[in-house]
């Protein structure tokens, strides 16, 4: 069930009628509803994957039991690596096994032996890695200590399949997520308008941004090879808008209806575009995720506090793992691999938190500096997400090797360039907004603070409208993110 789909639409007002009208208020009947609604929401993909979901719910539920009433040290250990070891095994078998015998038959071939892996014909679970690292903060935080074991299924399986986050994020926290459905909610008008306003802006980042601009960056990717350079270029920044419209869009729509049930998710976007270095570019992408990496991965391996070469190991590691966690391909350990090495400068310098705040914060321009940074910033996303949308290193390497000729001079040409003209007219509006909203947490935010409801309400139904006239309704195209 896509959240852009005539299906979410009929679901989601059911299930916040049923939530707030029909269970009296009572927070049990409410999680209950939660759950049954999550599942059922999840079955609509494939329900033969609810099975895998339940059994890694309830394993990292006893689990998490189990280590809290351990005898010892020792006993609690065995607990805690049982289910990082079953997590990390299913994870290994539906996303990465083909990978690993096909690059190991790579290698015995290029040895001289001619070896014939074993593949298996597997669909890969949607939203595996999501709700496979919420398990493993959980069972991280009881080992560490940090948290006590949730005595209650429900509340547990609410955590870790809650409908909104459940199969593209955020990865939500056990010590963030568990309090909240633990806690009675009661219905706050303001905050459901503002997970509305928030639904609004993500569906429009959705259907009109990133879905148009995959028509013509898959245009310029499936023919790169009689595209000229400017045309790459083009292709390449097509998707760089893409998989933000695509990524933060649906963000926006799992917290805007998450604030719709009384729930508050972290915030998974803050306007990365923006960004003055890569440093502060991944503080601002895909928070959730790089937030997981550093406290459960960067600071258990010293983090910072080892001197430069821990620092630029731990980075290194890091980048290498989040760019495996996209995707059982080499163009993605390549671009984890890119990015590591465009943030080195800044860790070896120690500049890497120089950009803290918000860029030009209570002004409404940038300074020159601040301008050139942002654009270099970003030429450098430009070019790694070239590795992350091609589909093999070798189309990679050529798609860059057509940028860097004579005829990225030339006029830009491909089929559609004519009707390209409207999402580029289209992007530049949003850009725009987003650039005045880059202070609240989605642009949109920003008018709560004006007064005119009559205003308001103009702005809302251009936004609709912007969605009617121009959305792409051609084919409802899947989230990105939902193969990871």
């Amino acid at each position: 069930m896509l959240f852009n789909s005539i299906n979410f639409a009929i679901f989601l007002p059911i299930v916040f009628i049923l939530y707030w009208f029909f269970t009296k208020r009572n927070l049990k009947i409410q999680n209950k509803l939660l759950l049954i609604s999550s599942y059922f929401f999840y079955a609509c993909w494939d329900w033969r994957f609810l099975f895998l979901l339940l059994f890694s719910t309830l394993l990292d539920y006893l689990t998490g039991l189990k280590m809290q009433t351990s005898e010892n040290q020792k006993q609690k250990k065995r607990w805690f690596w049982l289910s990082v070891i079953i997590n990390l095994g299913f994870l290994g078998i539906f996303k990465y096994y083909n990978f690993f015998a096909e690059s190991f038959a790579d290698i015995m071939s290029n040895l001289g032996w001619t070896v014939s892996p074993l593949m298996i014909n597997i669909i890969l679970p949607v939203g595996i890695s999501f709700y496979t690292f919420h398990g493993l903060s959980y069972i991280i935080d009881i080992y560490k200590n940090r948290i006590k074991a949730e005595k209650s299924f429900i509340n547990y399986a609410v955590f870790v399949s809650f409908f909104p986050l459940l199969v593209a994020g955020p990865i939500e926290r056990a010590t963030h997520l568990l309090p909240q459905i633990k806690k009675q909610r009661s219905f706050d008008y303001f905050q459901a308008i503002d997970g509305l306003r928030q639904i609004l802006w993500g569906l429009f980042k959705k259907i009109v941004i990133a879905d148009n601009c995959a028509i013509y960056a898959n245009e310029i990717f499936n023919n790169y090879a009689d595209m000229n350079g400017s045309s790459l270029i083009l292709g390449a920044i097509f998707f760089t808008f893409q998989i933000y419209g695509d990524f933060s869009g649906y963000s926006d729509i799992a917290l805007g209806t998450a604030r719709l049930f009384g729930i508050e998710l972290l915030q998974n976007f803050a306007f990365p575009y923006f960004s003055r270095d890569i440093a502060e570019f991944w503080r601002r992408w895909h928070i959730s995720l790089s937030s997981w990496f550093k406290d459960y991965i960067y600071i258990p391996l010293g983090g910072s506090k080892g001197g430069d070469w821990m620092r630029i190991r731990n980075t290194l590691i890091i980048f290498i793992i989040s760019g495996f966690w996209h995707g059982a391909n080499w163009t993605f350990i390549v671009w984890g691999f890119l990015n590591a090495l465009f943030i080195m400068p800044s860790i070896i310098m120690k500049t890497n938190r120089n950009n803290i705040k918000t860029v030009a914060e209570g002004r409404l321009l940038p300074t020159i500096k601040e301008f050139i940074q942002m654009i270099l910033t970003f030429g450098l996303t430009v070019f790694a997400w070239i590795f992350f949308r091609s589909e093999n290193l070798g189309q990679a390497v050529n798609y860059i090797l057509g940028i860097f000729s004579l005829s990225v001079f030339d006029i830009p040409k491909f089929d559609g360039i004519e009707n390209s003209k409207t999402i580029i007219v289209l992007l530049i509006i949003f850009i725009i907004t987003e650039w005045r909203g880059r202070e609240n947490k989605y642009a949109l935010e920003r008018l709560k603070i004006i007064k005119s409801k009559t205003l308001r309400w103009i702005i809302y139904i251009l936004v609709l409208l912007s969605i009617y006239f121009y959305g792409n309704f051609g084919e409802t195209v899947e989230f990105i993110y939902f193969q990871f």
